[in-house]
């Protein structure tokens, strides 16, 4: 059975760091993108960042463009965001997600994991 499972959400004040995780298990992801996405209440879920297999090329939303950093571990079947400077309407459930349908920039996601909420206060 696959799974992405998050972590590393919480509460921060604005202008901290949040480093978020995502195990991947069930299958191997390397030769995959993967990415992070997020979904504020009331919102349609949005792309944040994704980064291709290798780790060379990485892509970023512009509003957390210069903020984040997306990185995958040695293994690449984990993926970690790195979470500065936060404002508060960064708040919203992060969610992991792979892409296995190509070996190149990431499409639509395959799979998702569960989220993990992170909520930045002013």
């Amino acid at each position: 059975q696959v799974q992405l499972e998050e972590s590393g959400g919480g509460l921060v004040q604005a202008g901290g760091s949040l480093r978020l995780s995502c195990a991947a298990s069930g299958r191997t992801f390397g030769r995959y993108p993967m990415g992070w996405f997020r979904q504020a209440p009331e919102k349609e879920r949005e792309f944040v960042a994704a980064i291709v297999s290798s780790g060379i090329n990485t892509y970023y939303a512009d509003s957390v463009k210069g903020r984040f950093t997306i990185s995958r571990g040695n293994a690449k079947n984990t993926v970690y965001l790195q979470m500065n400077s936060l404002k508060p309407e960064d708040t919203a459930v992060y969610y992991c997600a792979a892409d296995t349908t190509t070996d190149k920039v990431m499409g639509v996601p395959v799979y998702w994991g569960q989220g993990t909420q992170v909520t930045v206060s002013s």
